[in-house]
């Protein structure tokens, strides 16, 4: 079942190939050895009006102070205060991350679209660098395990876009995605089979489900099984029930979705709309043709 919108595919990327999860790391990175010119190019870039005839010519006064932190002359007092703060040897580990993060909100909500899902990533970031002792143990875990060869080459535009979040209904609230595939609406799920009969939890869980569908701007996907198969059954088992749709799906929200069914006989797998397509007597005569 589906709405009649547009659809946006998401494939794979890899987390620490995420252009924002980069950035952060550039700012790190620099502020751990202040003679990483290719961390601080990406870092001075992240600046408004900086390009890389500005980044060069701020590293290179930086440089020629010695690469002291309180001589750095960058566009931004605040960025400044940033790096001379990460720093200062005498600046803890713990938290770094966070005035990081911090720091690059603004420059996210300018520089991505969908700058809410772009910030858990840095405060998924956040949380594993808690996990480490000191900043340089934390960025060489990450030099020694890196994302990818090809990382850092140049690609398609906006593949810092493309990605899957796999997300419960519970922590999706408060978010929204372009395209969300909201799996299993089928009674037992939506509502759980732990509510029914009880009158208070059945409606708990069709405020979830509501929350679960308002998720997505431009594509809902909602799937529910045709079969379920019963476990405690051989590798090759066919035994099966048929799937209940949600008591929630009524006529009249399904009067606003498009049924559709998938298909094996259909070659590449595209969707066709409901309805009987199967030739029941020609496959038994075939049987014993």
């Amino acid at each position: 079942m589906k709405r009649d919108i547009p659809y946006v595919k998401y494939g794979g990327l890899k987390f620490l190939e995420a252009g924002h999860v980069k950035d952060a790391l550039a700012v790190l990175r620099w502020a751990d050895n202040p003679k990483n010119r290719v961390a601080a190019w990406r870092a001075l870039q992240l600046l408004p009006g900086v390009g890389p005839k500005g980044a060069e010519r701020v590293f290179t006064a930086f440089e020629a102070q010695g690469h002291r932190w309180t001589a750095l002359q960058s566009p931004s007092p605040e960025f400044n205060a940033l790096m001379a703060q990460l720093g200062d040897a005498a600046t803890p580990w713990q938290g770094q991350m966070e005035r990081v993060r911090e720091w690059y909100a603004p420059v996210l909500e300018r520089k991505y679209d969908a700058p809410k899902v772009h910030a858990a990533d840095l405060t998924q970031l956040e949380k594993v660098a808690g996990g480490y002792r000191d900043r340089e143990a934390f960025l060489t875990e990450l030099a020694l395990d890196p994302p990818g060869a090809t990382g850092d080459l140049a690609g398609e535009p906006l593949l810092d876009e493309d990605y899957l979040i796999l997300s419960t209904v519970h922590s999706a609230k408060g978010q929204e995605w372009e395209a969300v595939y909201l799996l299993n609406v089928s009674d037992g799920n939506f509502p759980n089979e732990f509510a029914a009969g009880k009158p208070e939890q059945i409606e708990e869980e069709r405020r979830l489900l509501y929350v679960a569908m308002t998720r997505a701007k431009t594509s809902l996907d909602l799937i529910s099984p045709l079969k379920i198969y019963v476990t405690q059954q051989s590798r090759m088992g066919d035994r099966h029930v048929y799937g209940a749709k949600s008591r929630f799906l009524t006529r009249s929200v399904m009067q606003c979705l498009d049924q559709v069914a998938w298909s094996e006989r259909d070659g590449a797998g595209e969707l066709r709309p409901m309805g009987p397509s199967v030739d029941v007597a020609a496959k038994l005569r075939a049987m014993w043709a």
